[in-house]
């Protein structure tokens, strides 16, 4: 070590100094030549890397002088370039650099060494390397940990964008630095979140939705995990891969699939209004979507699924002659031989009709839960009808 021999130390720390610069320009040859990525990087970051170079060059001489300086932060090395250059070049790149810094120094080694300082000389260098290469690592794990706090909120406000249905400048920003401007056929899904850590829950989400080929962002919003998943095929189907990761037993909802995270409003409407409502139908699949709950939606408020509803269900029905009311008998005396005897026809063409509603509106009517749903559908229809107009009379 540089402290077993002063004399011939001071003597290599002054050809090290003089020819400091004459290793580094060499160094930054030897990179060129034998790393292709190196030569691919703009020339901004080229000169970054220089300077890490020398950087690295005159930490070594200075630790050659004092071993004690460089244990104190061997970071420090990668202060003279941006934080930025972390995602410029990689932890494996960054090892490249040491390495080759390190073998030209190694390749002068006798030349830069005093006589008899060779070997401690190297003995140093390699010392000096394996520092160098813990100081990086740790470096990019920092870099990491922050680059990863920052996209969780960044994650997280674009969530809440989508969800209120926002499209701005700033949700497009956010969009594009977490890489999801081109991700299509776009899926919300919501359900009760997992109890235990929000970060823990959101974690395992992510990494379930990228096993089964799904991108995915999601926030825990009060007592909801929203899933933002992009390349489904099948919204119902692809969240039933992953319903493990919301709370056991919960309701989870699924928005229809829109084309891109621009659109996700929609599907985000109906997911929300679908879970807040899910509720009112204990015995509804998990998943099931937000379509699927039109009827208990209507009884929380939902406006847009009052007006689906009826124009799913009133209107092709009210379009087609005998079907209305073979609908509203049927739902009321729930039987073929009462609604066949009511409508003094057939009990086989009371099940053409009923076969004919389901085709035209999608609901099966001897099925209890499509029942319902069409009920409440001709209800409505029958509170929009306007009042029949009757002429007041004074009393005799």
């Amino acid at each position: 070590m540089p402290g077993t021999n002063p004399a011939g130390t001071v003597a290599t720390l002054k050809r090290l100094q003089s020819r400091a610069g004459e290793v580094s320009t060499a160094a930054l040859g030897r990179m060129e030549a034998q790393h292709e990525w190196y030569t691919a990087l703009p020339a901004q970051d080229r000169s970054w890397v220089g300077l890490v170079a020398q950087a690295g060059i005159a930490a070594f001489i200075d630790w050659y002088r004092d071993p004690s300086r460089l244990d104190a932060n061997p970071g420090a090395v990668f202060d003279s370039a941006p934080k930025e250059l972390t995602r410029s070049i990689s932890l494996r790149q960054t090892l490249d650099l040491v390495r080759t810094v390190i073998d030209e120094m190694e390749a002068q080694v006798e030349s830069l060494a005093a006589p008899g300082d060779a070997a401690s000389l190297q003995l140093a260098m390699l010392h000096f390397s394996r520092e160098m290469a813990f100081a990086a690592a740790q470096v990019y794990a920092q870099a990491a940990e922050t680059r990863g706090a920052w996209d969780a909120r960044l994650e997280s406000l674009v969530v809440d964008a989508v969800l209120r249905g926002e499209a701005d400048d700033a949700v497009q920003s956010r969009v594009s630095a977490l890489g999801w401007e081109d991700v299509t056929s776009v899926v919300i899904a919501a359900g009760d979140a997992p109890s235990g850590s929000s970060a823990d829950a959101i974690d395992a989400l992510r990494s379930a939705a990228r096993r089964h080929g799904f991108d995915c962002l999601a926030a825990v919003q009060g007592h909801r995990l929203v899933a933002i998943l992009g390349h489904v095929d099948d919204g119902v189907s692809a969240v039933t891969r992953l319903q493990d990761c919301w709370a056991e037993g919960g309701p989870i909802v699924v928005g229809p699939i829109v084309p891109h995270v621009y659109a996700a409003g929609r599907s985000a409407r109906s997911a929300l209004a679908g879970h807040t409502a899910a509720r009112a139908w204990p015995a509804a699949p998990r998943p099931c979507s937000g379509e699927e709950l039109l009827a208990e939606r209507v009884l929380t408020g939902d406006e847009r699924a009052r007006r689906v509803l009826i124009d799913r269900v009133h209107r092709p029905l009210s379009e087609s002659g005998a079907l209305l009311p073979t609908a509203r008998t049927y739902l009321e005396l729930g039987g073929l031989e009462a609604t066949a005897r009511e409508l003094f026809i057939h009990p086989n063409t009371v099940r053409y009709r009923l076969g004919r509603i389901a085709d035209l509106t999608g609901y099966d009517l001897a099925t209890p839960h499509d029942a319902f749903t069409a009920r409440v559908a001709l209800s409505l229809a029958r509170l929009d009808e306007p009042r029949p107009w009757r002429r007041l009379t004074a009393p005799d």
